[in-house]
């Protein structure tokens, strides 16, 4: 992305706007919106405070845009292929696997930053708890519409929930440090739970 981008005041902002995004994204993940400081980012990102409030808002809209880009580059979630896998056991396979290896790509960067995001904060940060709970949800209705082939709507619904909530467990205990080999044990135990209902 070009450095030479204008604030609302037309001077030039002295940093790559894209690349800062990024970097607020890493530290967010790795520390938590609460974890962060408005001085951690900037002596990461080597602005001054007034070129961040500038550029973002407030440390919220930064946080927002960083989460923006998760879910654009790190969501790591082939719906489209769990929609064409060829049962619905297969498809749970394909979405949890997913989950496992981003949740374990980066040791220094485990978990989902939407997954466990702002599950519980202070007050102040209510709205940005909200935001990350909607974004918990629409994927949920993602994962739903993708096993839609598979099930009758409400039972994809449930179905969605059940998967969803597994997904955030597994998030978590990525963070606690847990092998992805355990991880897979337990796509391996719902998978298998999932085969043995539609027998």
């Amino acid at each position: 992305m070009e450095r030479d981008l204008r604030p609302r005041g037309g001077r030039p902002w002295s940093f790559d706007r894209d690349a800062a995004v990024e970097t607020a994204m890493r530290l967010f993940w790795r520390h938590g919106y609460e974890g962060v400081s408005v001085g951690d980012l900037t002596k990461a990102i080597g602005v001054a405070p007034p070129s961040l409030y500038s550029a973002f808002g407030n440390k919220a809209g930064l946080y927002l845009q960083a989460l923006a880009r998760c879910e654009e580059t790190h969501g790591g979630l082939d719906l489209a292929a769990i929609g064409s896998a060829p049962s619905l056991p297969d498809a749970v396979r394909t979405l949890l696997e997913g989950a496992v290896a981003a949740v374990t790509r980066r040791e220094d960067e485990r978990g989902c930053m939407i997954s466990s995001g702002l599950v519980a904060c202070h007050p102040d940060h209510a709205e940005l708890a909200r935001d990350a709970a909607a974004r918990r949800e629409a994927l949920r209705g993602r994962i739903a519409q993708a096993l839609s082939p598979f099930a009758p709507d409400d039972e994809a619904q449930r179905m969605a929930r059940y998967l969803a909530a597994v997904m955030q467990g597994i998030s978590i205990q990525a963070r606690d440090g847990v092998a992805s080999t355990e991880l897979q044990g337990i796509v391996e135990d719902v998978v298998a739970g999932i085969a043995a209902r539609n027998a």
